[in-house]
């Protein structure tokens, strides 16, 4: 839809003569109805940014037309005029005046949604054409240098980011942008009662501490074994998906949930497993006595429910074992493009290969790997947690309580990590030394120590520590929660409970 006497701008050819996919006249009509009109921009639903434009003048008419309308100005012609006085650009197209003729004709008025979706569309094409000459051009170095698969999985990184309607080069923010992003946060957790700034953990003292989970984010949970870093993970992973399944049935906008669909990736355990568990924590029967059959009709039946009532929950499970990090990082890609996934987890790190150039040296194929998820977590703009394990340092010190020295392979895994946290429950360790049972013929003080190891063990059973090593938003610490081991569930200590404040 063209203006009156389109003026020739930017030639839409590549380099080897042929003509790129691009319409400058449909570009001129719909800036001239948005300066016409500035409700046009509001009421788009093509999510069209300055770089979408093939002509650079038109790119930067567009990116000074919605700072103005951010600002709450009335954008015109006449109010544009002293930002563009200066333009070598639009003095080559006769000055200023250039500007009154985009609103010369408003035929865009007519249709100016269309002419945004053609302008986006024409603008994926052509970072397509560029992906793939790129590809091509990739596929043809044939030096030892060059690894395949990692030229797959680049391309399919570049795939993605074309589907996702984003240049395929390195982009710059403004400012603007990047504090609009920043009180679109600060709004969420607002709204959310003043704790979650992005995904929900479900526990409200964890939210508290941490802010939510956050997109771009790269958390590491570590623990030894036994301490229940998977069924933390889990319940995680479960509560976020859940709280997004219950918004979306109380008629709240995906994007206005602090709840997430979920990707987990379990190298470990298999689906069905995972399933049990997050069975055994809302039917409230024991996991144990699920795996064993050992329940009654009526825990039958509430089982039942249970799996009725999550039917429709938005956790995609994947427990193929042996997963590189590029084969993780394309499954992830395809299940945001399907499913829009707002989380992701991962269990556990070091279960994870890299691209096989770094096996030799498992401390460079852990740094490839923390990465990789990092890079992950930024590409997809998703909060990534990711189990790891910690050494044997730990059971040889009297203080049980891990510290960051205790991460496997630590440096590349902290440096990498914005949040690590460690699961420590300290029944574990008090029960680990139970002493001798006494009997009537013992002496005083035998009795005494049971007695002491016993009071001790009631103090502490079914209470766990999560400890704020790390965080780049905030401040350190522990949050102190419930864990029912029974059905592998923690959650919040009730006001009251022994130890309910966290620091």
């Amino acid at each position: 839809m063209p203006v009156a006497d389109p003026i020739p701008l930017s030639a839409a050819n590549d380099s080897d003569g042929r003509q790129l996919p691009a319409n400058v006249e449909a570009e001129a009509a719909f800036l001239g109805a948005a300066l016409i009109d500035n409700r046009v921009i509001e009421e788009l639903n093509t999510h069209l940014v300055p770089d979408h434009f093939f002509e650079p003048l038109h790119a930067r008419i567009y990116e000074k037309i919605l700072t103005l309308i951010d600002r709450k100005a009335v954008v015109t012609p006449v109010t544009l005029k002293p930002y563009f006085e200066t333009d070598e650009a639009m003095k080559d197209l006769g000055g200023i005046n250039y500007l009154a003729r985009l609103t010369a004709d408003a035929q865009g008025l007519i249709a100016p949604r269309e002419l945004a979706e053609q302008i986006y569309d024409l603008a994926l094409l052509r970072q397509l054409v560029s992906v793939g000459r790129q590809l091509v051009t990739d596929a043809m170095d044939t030096s030892d240098a060059v690894d395949p698969m990692q030229q797959i999985e680049h391309a399919e990184s570049a795939l993605y980011r074309v589907a996702e309607g984003t240049t395929t080069g390195t982009e710059t923010q403004s400012f603007a942008q990047a504090t609009r992003t920043s009180i679109k946060l600060i709004e969420q957790a607002l709204n959310s009662g003043g704790h979650v700034a992005g995904v929900t953990t479900g526990l409200s003292s964890v939210n508290q501490k941490l802010g939510g989970l956050k997109n771009s984010d790269l958390l590491i949970l570590a623990g030894r074994p036994g301490m229940g870093k998977t069924s933390l993970a889990t319940n995680f992973a479960f509560n976020a998906a859940d709280r997004l399944r219950r918004d979306l049935l109380d008629g709240i906008p995906e994007d206005e949930s602090v709840g997430a669909a979920t990707a987990f990736f379990s190298l470990e355990m298999s689906a069905d497993q995972l399933a049990t568990r997050i069975l055994a924590e809302n039917s409230g029967i024991s996991s144990e006595n699920l795996r064993t059959g050992k329940i009654s009709r009526e825990d039958f039946q509430s089982l039942s429910r249970a799996s009725q009532e999550l039917a429709e929950l938005p956790l995609y499970i994947d427990d193929t074992p042996a997963l590189s990090i590029a084969a993780l990082r394309a499954r992830a890609r395809r299940l945001k493009r399907r499913h829009n996934i707002g989380f992701i987890v991962v269990d556990y790190l070091q279960l994870l290969q890299g691209s096989g150039r770094a096996n030799d040296n498992r401390v460079n194929e852990i740094s490839e790997i923390s990465r990789g998820l990092k890079t992950l977590a930024k590409e997809l703009d998703v909060p990534v947690l990711a189990l790891s394990q910690l050494s044997r340092a730990v059971e040889q010190r009297e203080d049980k309580k891990p510290m960051l020295s205790d991460l496997r392979e630590s440096g590349s895994i902290e440096q990498d990590a914005d949040i690590v946290l460690f699961v420590y429950r300290e029944d574990y360790y008090v029960k680990a030394v139970e002493p001798k049972f006494p009997d009537e013929n013992d002496p005083a003080d035998v009795h005494e120590k049971w007695e002491a190891w016993r009071a001790k063990m009631e103090q502490v059973t079914g209470l766990a520590e999560l400890i704020v090593a790390k965080q780049r938003h905030g401040s350190t610490g522990r949050v102190r929660m419930r864990f029912e081991s029974r059905i592998t569930k923690f959650s919040d200590l009730a006001e009251g409970d022994y130890n309910y404040e966290y620091d």
